[in-house]
């Protein structure tokens, strides 16, 4: 299976991709594209620009495009449309040049989940983080992934609760999916 994690900033995200990651050893975890980019040698501004993010989208969609069959995405494309798309320069972004390739990408991932911002917050948020942005990124994933705003047509949970909690809901899930495919019948 390919799964992508997906939510804003400071959200536990990162630490639920390492917890499944010890629970299916046999998968490849995929760094998320802010991190890729510098392994690149990339160099993003603080705050990222826009161009900065379009770089990330594109090395999101290239990562995806690799098509490694058992994998851990931390980040997706819908993600970084996400923060483009509520980027204070967002006006100068055009969705539409994206959404072809980014449609096509996201149907190759066979879930994903979804770490919305809770009434507690999970991860302690420091005060110089942009909370404003955090939540304006939520709303927007909660569009584009249950809302299906731009028909990426993907399967998604939606977890709550601490790491393990949000754990237990994922792999829940797997091994339901996995039940599933070994109870069909053989085809006749």
């Amino acid at each position: 299976m390919r799964i992508a994690f997906s939510g804003s900033h400071r959200v536990g995200k990162s630490t639920l991709v390492e917890e499944i990651a010890d629970a299916l050893p046999r998968y490849a975890t995929v760094e998320e594209p802010y991190y890729l980019l510098e392994e690149d040698g990339y160099e993003c501004g603080d705050p990222p620009s826009r161009e900065d993010f379009e770089a990330q989208l594109e090395r999101s969609l290239d990562a995806l495009e690799e098509g490694q069959p058992k994998v851990l995405f931390d980040r997706c494309p819908a993600d970084v449309l996400a923060y483009l798309l509520t980027h204070e320069d967002a006006a100068s972004f055009d969705p539409e040049e994206w959404l072809e390739r980014t449609r096509d990408a996201m149907q190759t991932l066979d879930l994903v989940v979804f770490v919305p911002i809770e009434e507690v917050d999970r991860i302690p948020v420091p005060s110089h983080e942009d909370r404003e942005l955090r939540s304006a990124v939520d709303d927007k994933l909660r569009e584009l992934l249950l809302d299906d705003s731009l028909g990426f047509e993907a399967d998604v949970l939606t977890v709550h609760g601490d790491a393990r909690t949000r754990a237990a809901q994922v792999l829940s899930r797997l091994e339901v999916g996995e039940r599933g495919r070994k109870k069909r019948p053989p085809a006749r």
